[in-house]
């Protein structure tokens, strides 16, 4: 949160079961755990929101 803390206007965090989780931005999904098996790593995650 702190690497985009001027350029975020929304954050927003929906429960979910079963080991979900997914990340959306600008309502498109980014990363998937359960597409990948993996928990991802924050430096993953703010590259592939660098990179839009």
């Amino acid at each position: 949160m702190t690497h985009f803390r001027r350029d975020i206007a929304r954050f927003e965090l929906i429960p979910a079961s079963g080991g979900i989780f997914e990340v959306y931005a600008n309502g498109d999904k980014i990363y998937s755990k359960d597409e990948t098996g993996v928990f991802p790593k924050a430096a993953d995650i703010i590259t592939k929101l660098e990179s839009l």
